[in-house]
Protein backbone atom coordinates (compact mmCIF):
# COMPACT_ATOMS: atom_id res chain seq x y z
CA UNK A 1 0.00 0.00 0.00
CA UNK A 2 2.42 2.53 1.13
CA UNK A 3 4.13 1.99 -2.56
CA UNK A 4 0.97 2.47 -4.42
CA UNK A 5 0.57 5.72 -2.35
CA UNK A 6 4.01 6.74 -3.21
CA UNK A 7 3.29 6.24 -7.53
CA UNK A 8 0.48 8.07 -6.54
CA UNK A 9 1.42 10.97 -5.17
CA UNK A 10 4.54 11.18 -7.57
CA UNK A 11 2.62 10.14 -10.35
CA UNK A 12 -0.90 11.72 -10.42
CA UNK A 13 -1.89 11.61 -13.96
CA UNK A 14 -5.09 9.84 -15.47
CA UNK A 15 -4.94 6.53 -16.99
CA UNK A 16 -6.40 5.26 -20.26
CA UNK A 17 -6.51 1.42 -21.11
CA UNK A 18 -6.57 0.43 -24.61
CA UNK A 19 -8.09 -3.00 -25.60
CA UNK A 20 -5.60 -5.06 -27.40
CA UNK A 21 -6.38 -8.81 -27.89
CA UNK A 22 -8.14 -9.24 -24.60
CA UNK A 23 -5.33 -7.32 -23.09
CA UNK A 24 -5.43 -4.20 -21.31
CA UNK A 25 -2.56 -1.95 -22.43
CA UNK A 26 -2.47 1.03 -19.68
CA UNK A 27 -1.30 4.41 -21.43
CA UNK A 28 -1.18 8.59 -20.74
CA UNK A 29 -2.75 11.09 -22.70
CA UNK A 30 -1.79 14.57 -21.15
CA UNK A 31 -2.28 17.55 -22.72
CA UNK A 32 -4.60 19.47 -25.37
CA UNK A 33 -5.91 16.93 -27.61
CA UNK A 34 -5.43 19.05 -30.85
CA UNK A 35 -1.37 19.45 -29.55
CA UNK A 36 1.37 17.70 -31.47
CA UNK A 37 2.00 13.78 -30.61
CA UNK A 38 4.88 13.37 -28.51
CA UNK A 39 4.76 9.44 -28.19
CA UNK A 40 6.86 8.53 -25.23
CA UNK A 41 8.98 4.74 -25.08
CA UNK A 42 10.06 3.21 -22.18
CA UNK A 43 12.19 0.68 -21.35
CA UNK A 44 13.12 -2.15 -18.93
CA UNK A 45 12.70 -2.11 -16.14
CA UNK A 46 10.70 1.03 -15.82
CA UNK A 47 7.01 2.10 -17.17
CA UNK A 48 5.49 5.15 -17.95
CA UNK A 49 6.69 6.11 -14.11
CA UNK A 50 9.82 6.78 -15.73
CA UNK A 51 8.81 9.93 -18.08
CA UNK A 52 7.23 11.32 -15.07
CA UNK A 53 9.02 14.41 -14.26
CA UNK A 54 9.46 15.56 -18.05
CA UNK A 55 4.85 15.09 -18.66
CA UNK A 56 3.44 18.42 -16.80
CA UNK A 57 5.83 20.70 -18.84
CA UNK A 58 5.95 19.07 -21.97
CA UNK A 59 2.06 18.45 -21.78
CA UNK A 60 1.36 22.46 -21.94
CA UNK A 61 2.05 22.51 -25.19
CA UNK A 62 1.95 19.00 -26.74
CA UNK A 63 -0.01 15.98 -26.21
CA UNK A 64 2.21 13.68 -24.64
CA UNK A 65 1.10 9.85 -25.16
CA UNK A 66 2.92 7.47 -22.84
CA UNK A 67 2.03 3.27 -23.53
CA UNK A 68 3.20 1.19 -20.84
CA UNK A 69 4.16 -1.96 -22.45
CA UNK A 70 2.30 -5.16 -22.15
CA UNK A 71 3.77 -6.84 -19.12
CA UNK A 72 5.12 -3.68 -17.98
CA UNK A 73 3.54 -0.65 -15.28
CA UNK A 74 -0.18 -0.84 -15.72
CA UNK A 75 -0.74 -2.57 -18.43
CA UNK A 76 -1.58 -6.48 -17.93
CA UNK A 77 0.72 -8.80 -17.24
CA UNK A 78 -0.14 -12.34 -18.91
CA UNK A 79 1.81 -15.14 -18.26
CA UNK A 80 1.88 -17.29 -21.46
CA UNK A 81 2.67 -14.21 -24.07
CA UNK A 82 4.77 -13.58 -26.60
CA UNK A 83 7.44 -11.27 -24.70
CA UNK A 84 9.38 -10.56 -28.13
CA UNK A 85 10.44 -6.83 -29.40
CA UNK A 86 8.30 -7.50 -32.68
CA UNK A 87 5.58 -7.88 -30.58
CA UNK A 88 5.71 -4.87 -28.47
CA UNK A 89 6.07 -2.77 -31.95
CA UNK A 90 2.96 -4.63 -33.46
CA UNK A 91 1.33 -3.16 -29.96
CA UNK A 92 2.83 -0.12 -30.23
CA UNK A 93 1.30 0.11 -33.84
CA UNK A 94 -1.86 -0.78 -32.77
CA UNK A 95 -2.22 1.77 -29.76
CA UNK A 96 -1.07 4.45 -32.28
CA UNK A 97 -3.35 3.73 -35.28
CA UNK A 98 -6.51 3.44 -32.61
CA UNK A 99 -5.37 7.26 -31.53
CA UNK A 100 -5.15 8.03 -34.86
CA UNK A 101 -1.59 10.00 -35.01
CA UNK A 102 0.26 11.78 -36.87
CA UNK A 103 3.75 13.76 -37.35
CA UNK A 104 4.33 12.19 -34.10
CA UNK A 105 7.61 13.00 -32.28
CA UNK A 106 9.14 9.70 -31.02
CA UNK A 107 10.80 9.89 -27.62
CA UNK A 108 12.59 6.75 -26.52
CA UNK A 109 15.01 4.97 -23.63
CA UNK A 110 16.52 1.46 -23.39
CA UNK A 111 13.75 -0.81 -25.42
CA UNK A 112 11.77 1.59 -26.39
CA UNK A 113 14.35 2.67 -29.02
CA UNK A 114 13.62 -0.79 -30.64
CA UNK A 115 10.54 -0.56 -29.93
CA UNK A 116 9.66 2.99 -31.38
CA UNK A 117 12.15 2.83 -34.53
CA UNK A 118 10.66 -0.56 -35.18
CA UNK A 119 7.12 1.32 -35.76
CA UNK A 120 8.99 4.11 -37.80
CA UNK A 121 9.98 1.95 -40.22
CA UNK A 122 6.94 0.35 -40.37
CA UNK A 123 5.58 4.14 -40.67
CA UNK A 124 7.40 6.22 -41.78
CA UNK A 125 4.87 8.88 -43.04
CA UNK A 126 3.89 9.09 -39.30
CA UNK A 127 7.31 10.08 -37.71
CA UNK A 128 8.30 13.92 -37.75
CA UNK A 129 11.24 14.24 -35.46
CA UNK A 130 13.23 12.06 -32.64
CA UNK A 131 14.61 12.38 -28.95
CA UNK A 132 16.93 9.32 -28.09
CA UNK A 133 17.70 8.64 -24.89
CA UNK A 134 20.50 5.93 -23.89
CA UNK A 135 19.16 3.47 -26.20
CA UNK A 136 19.82 1.55 -29.52
CA UNK A 137 17.63 0.50 -32.39
CA UNK A 138 20.24 -1.75 -34.16
CA UNK A 139 22.35 -4.36 -32.63
CA UNK A 140 26.40 -4.92 -31.04
CA UNK A 141 27.77 -7.47 -29.33
CA UNK A 142 28.52 -5.02 -26.33
CA UNK A 143 26.51 -7.03 -23.85
CA UNK A 144 27.91 -7.05 -20.07
CA UNK A 145 28.15 -10.27 -18.27
CA UNK A 146 25.34 -9.51 -15.77
CA UNK A 147 22.78 -9.66 -18.59
CA UNK A 148 24.36 -12.87 -19.75
CA UNK A 149 23.56 -14.58 -16.33
CA UNK A 150 20.29 -13.04 -15.85
CA UNK A 151 19.18 -14.30 -19.39
CA UNK A 152 19.30 -17.57 -18.23
CA UNK A 153 15.61 -19.37 -17.78
CA UNK A 154 16.61 -20.67 -14.32
CA UNK A 155 19.30 -18.63 -12.37
CA UNK A 156 18.00 -15.69 -14.10
CA UNK A 157 14.28 -16.67 -13.71
CA UNK A 158 14.93 -16.67 -9.31
CA UNK A 159 16.82 -13.49 -9.54
CA UNK A 160 14.34 -11.44 -11.65
CA UNK A 161 11.51 -12.98 -10.56
CA UNK A 162 11.96 -14.40 -7.31
CA UNK A 163 14.37 -11.41 -5.68
CA UNK A 164 13.19 -8.61 -8.03
CA UNK A 165 17.09 -8.47 -8.53
CA UNK A 166 17.17 -6.87 -11.98
CA UNK A 167 14.75 -3.47 -11.13
CA UNK A 168 15.78 -3.47 -7.53
CA UNK A 169 19.20 -3.09 -8.46
CA UNK A 170 18.10 -0.76 -11.54
CA UNK A 171 17.70 1.92 -8.37
CA UNK A 172 20.52 2.15 -7.74
CA UNK A 173 22.75 1.32 -10.34
CA UNK A 174 21.23 3.38 -13.43
CA UNK A 175 21.51 6.62 -11.67
CA UNK A 176 24.57 8.33 -11.23
CA UNK A 177 23.30 10.17 -8.34
CA UNK A 178 22.26 8.20 -5.56
CA UNK A 179 20.39 11.25 -3.93
CA UNK A 180 17.71 11.12 -6.61
CA UNK A 181 16.95 7.75 -5.35
CA UNK A 182 14.50 8.53 -2.67
CA UNK A 183 12.53 6.12 -0.73
CA UNK A 184 9.33 7.45 -2.48
CA UNK A 185 10.58 6.93 -6.13
CA UNK A 186 12.25 4.16 -5.67
CA UNK A 187 8.82 2.51 -4.26
CA UNK A 188 7.18 3.92 -7.59
CA UNK A 189 9.99 2.30 -9.87
CA UNK A 190 8.91 -1.06 -8.14
CA UNK A 191 5.46 -0.94 -7.64
CA UNK A 192 4.29 -2.83 -10.52
CA UNK A 193 6.70 -4.75 -10.10
CA UNK A 194 5.83 -6.55 -6.83
CA UNK A 195 5.22 -10.54 -6.98
CA UNK A 196 6.94 -13.21 -9.36
CA UNK A 197 3.85 -13.03 -11.63
CA UNK A 198 4.30 -9.02 -12.05
CA UNK A 199 8.01 -9.88 -13.01
CA UNK A 200 7.36 -11.53 -16.27
CA UNK A 201 8.16 -9.06 -18.67
CA UNK A 202 11.40 -7.82 -16.80
CA UNK A 203 13.08 -11.15 -17.11
CA UNK A 204 11.52 -11.31 -20.73
CA UNK A 205 13.00 -8.68 -21.91
CA UNK A 206 16.59 -9.84 -20.56
CA UNK A 207 15.59 -12.92 -22.50
CA UNK A 208 14.96 -11.11 -25.76
CA UNK A 209 18.23 -9.59 -26.03
CA UNK A 210 19.68 -11.18 -29.21
CA UNK A 211 22.80 -12.34 -28.02
CA UNK A 212 23.34 -15.24 -30.75
CA UNK A 213 22.81 -15.00 -34.53
CA UNK A 214 19.74 -17.54 -34.42
CA UNK A 215 17.92 -15.55 -31.97
CA UNK A 216 14.14 -14.45 -33.33
CA UNK A 217 15.22 -10.86 -31.91
CA UNK A 218 18.40 -10.53 -34.03
CA UNK A 219 16.03 -10.45 -37.75
CA UNK A 220 14.01 -8.07 -36.07
CA UNK A 221 16.56 -5.47 -34.91
CA UNK A 222 18.97 -6.08 -38.11
CA UNK A 223 15.61 -5.54 -40.20
CA UNK A 224 15.43 -2.28 -38.35
CA UNK A 225 18.75 -0.82 -38.81
CA UNK A 226 18.50 -1.86 -42.16
CA UNK A 227 15.99 0.93 -42.72
CA UNK A 228 17.05 3.45 -40.26
CA UNK A 229 18.65 5.60 -43.24
CA UNK A 230 15.32 6.85 -44.20
CA UNK A 231 15.18 8.99 -40.96
CA UNK A 232 18.43 10.36 -41.93
CA UNK A 233 17.50 13.90 -42.43
CA UNK A 234 14.54 13.93 -40.08
CA UNK A 235 15.34 15.99 -36.75
CA UNK A 236 16.70 13.86 -34.11
CA UNK A 237 18.03 15.18 -30.52
CA UNK A 238 20.28 13.09 -28.87
CA UNK A 239 20.55 13.26 -25.11
CA UNK A 240 23.36 11.06 -23.52
CA UNK A 241 23.87 10.10 -19.65
CA UNK A 242 27.78 8.87 -19.95
CA UNK A 243 27.90 7.23 -16.96
CA UNK A 244 25.75 4.19 -18.17
CA UNK A 245 27.83 1.27 -18.12
CA UNK A 246 25.42 -0.56 -20.43
CA UNK A 247 24.58 1.46 -23.47
CA UNK A 248 27.77 3.21 -23.02
CA UNK A 249 29.18 5.74 -25.05
CA UNK A 250 32.19 4.53 -26.86
CA UNK A 251 29.23 1.51 -28.35
CA UNK A 252 25.81 2.62 -28.87
CA UNK A 253 25.92 6.55 -28.69
CA UNK A 254 28.72 5.77 -31.52
CA UNK A 255 26.33 3.72 -33.28
CA UNK A 256 23.54 6.53 -33.30
CA UNK A 257 25.99 8.99 -34.80
CA UNK A 258 27.51 7.07 -37.08
CA UNK A 259 23.90 6.34 -38.49
CA UNK A 260 22.83 9.85 -37.68
CA UNK A 261 25.56 12.29 -38.55
CA UNK A 262 23.25 15.42 -38.15
CA UNK A 263 21.86 14.73 -35.18
CA UNK A 264 22.15 17.25 -32.23
CA UNK A 265 24.04 15.34 -29.72
CA UNK A 266 24.24 16.19 -25.53
CA UNK A 267 26.50 14.09 -23.32
CA UNK A 268 25.55 14.37 -20.08
CA UNK A 269 28.68 13.63 -18.05
CA UNK A 270 27.88 13.32 -14.81
CA UNK A 271 24.20 11.06 -15.71
CA UNK A 272 23.28 7.33 -15.59
CA UNK A 273 21.97 5.06 -17.60
CA UNK A 274 18.03 6.75 -15.88
CA UNK A 275 19.39 10.05 -17.42
CA UNK A 276 15.74 11.61 -17.13
CA UNK A 277 16.17 10.58 -13.33
CA UNK A 278 19.68 12.28 -13.10
CA UNK A 279 19.04 15.38 -15.28
CA UNK A 280 15.34 15.85 -15.88
CA UNK A 281 16.09 19.87 -15.10
CA UNK A 282 18.96 20.16 -17.95
CA UNK A 283 16.66 17.66 -20.65
CA UNK A 284 13.42 19.76 -20.28
CA UNK A 285 15.07 23.10 -21.98
CA UNK A 286 17.12 21.21 -24.54
CA UNK A 287 13.77 19.17 -25.57
CA UNK A 288 11.64 22.49 -25.45
CA UNK A 289 13.99 24.57 -27.73
CA UNK A 290 14.35 21.18 -29.85
CA UNK A 291 10.75 21.26 -30.34
CA UNK A 292 10.49 24.77 -30.97
CA UNK A 293 13.14 24.56 -34.09
CA UNK A 294 12.17 21.58 -35.63
CA UNK A 295 8.33 21.90 -35.39
CA UNK A 296 6.03 23.28 -38.56
CA UNK A 297 4.73 26.49 -39.29
CA UNK A 298 1.25 25.35 -38.01
CA UNK A 299 2.62 23.53 -34.99
CA UNK A 300 4.34 26.65 -33.57
CA UNK A 301 1.27 28.76 -34.39
CA UNK A 302 -0.98 26.26 -32.26
CA UNK A 303 1.77 25.93 -29.65
CA UNK A 304 2.70 29.41 -29.13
Amino acid sequence: MVAQRDAHQLYPFAGHWFELDGLRMHYLDEGPSSGPPLVLCHGNPTWSFYYRTLIPELSRRYRVIVPDHIGCGRSDKPQAYPYRLAQHIENLEALLAHLDLEAITLVMHDWGGGIGMGYATRHPEQVARFVVFNTAAFYLPAVPWILRLARTRTLGALLIRGFNAFAGLAVWLAVADRRRMTKPVRRGYLAPYDSWRHRIAVHRFVQDIPTTPDHPTRATINGIDAHLSIFRDHPMLIIWGAQDWIFTVKDFLAGWQTRFPDAEVHVLGDAGHYVVEDAHERILPLMRDFLARTGTQQETTNTG
